[in-house]
């Protein structure tokens, strides 16, 4: 019971302080490539989450990032034992500069299809442009326009080599965020992965009263609808600090029990994110500016 409850409080403490978006200095600092289970690594760095998804025909990336991470991901890649060469499909969180930005380079390095969901397109073929909070804002918000190979929907799926995921649309934080899933083997069991696209209101998002995104706050509360009802054991996102990386990475040990298990943590995370959401829209509602 006392080991349950301490559990309990620590998940508290880690989830209930909500976790601010990683500095864009630490984008470039290096983190240790590692497996996190099945067929899944992680090939990003200390701020910025990018995934390598292996398989017989090739392999797929998730986040390419800024315009500076694909010379780094492709040395996770190596450091790993795998080839950046056999990426063949490259997929996103959602189209912000630190997620997207390094697609035209993946591109053309790897000749990899870009697959992004529907309403992110026109902002990833602009450059960042489109955006609805950050396209007049400059600066590294814009980045090379990149031709979208193919176009998904919610509930599509990518297939390579035996393995599927599942792109659910989890609009808000950008009209075309995406959360990926999909089922892998671990130890004789079929387990649950969640890729969480992003449920944060990030400073300065009017969510009352937006003319460039009327539906923004409706949006957000159809995220929190499917985010809650996904079945999740495997809990990843587009920011390491989403799922509390620094901290499980160190648990990652020969015979230990596997840290990214960790389906409290995701509902404890959502939980969290829906408050913080809810906490700022009910302020705009009143009369608060974004804050």
């Amino acid at each position: 019971m006392f080991r349950m409850l301490a559990r309990a409080a620590a998940l508290l403490g880690l989830f209930l302080a909500a976790p601010a978006a990683y500095a864009a200095d630490t984008y470039l600092v290096p983190f240790p490539a590692h497996h996190i289970i099945a067929n899944i690594y992680y090939v990003g760095t200390k701020g910025q989450a990018n995934y390598l998804i292996t398989t017989p025909a090739g392999n797929i990336l998730v986040n390419p990032g800024t315009e500076k991470n694909p010379a780094m991901i492709k040395a996770s890649i190596a450091k790993l034992g795998f080839k950046y060469a056999d990426t063949k499909i490259m997929l996103i969180s959602h189209a912000h500069f630190d997620h997207d930005a390094g697609a035209a380079q993946v591109i053309k390095d790897t000749g990899a299809k870009y697959e992004v969901m529907d309403a992110d397109v026109p902002v990833v073929q602009s450059g960042g442009k489109l955006d609805f909070n950050y396209g007049d804002k400059g600066g590294v918000n814009l980045y090379p326009a990149t031709k979208v190979d193919w176009v998904l929907h919610d509930g599509d799926t990518v297939s390579l080599g035996g393995t599927v995921l599942t792109a659910h649309k989890t609009p808000g934080h950008t009209k075309g965020c995406t959360t990926w899933t999909m089922a892998v083997k671990d130890g004789g069991k079929t387990l649950n992965v969640t890729i969480v696209g992003s449920p944060n209101v990030n400073p300065g998002y009017i969510l009352v009263g937006n003319k460039k995104y009327p539906n923004i706050a409706q949006d957000y509360e159809k995220t929190f609808r499917v985010l809650k009802a996904l079945p999740t054991d495997v809990f990843l996102g587009a920011h390491g600090d989403y799922y509390g990386l620094d901290a499980k990475y160190p648990k990652l040990k020969p015979g230990a029990a596997n840290p990214f298990i960790d389906p409290d943590g995701y509902k404890a995370y959502v939980a969290n994110r829906e408050a913080a959401f809810r906490k700022e829209l009910a302020r705009q509602q009143a009369g608060g500016k974004p804050g």
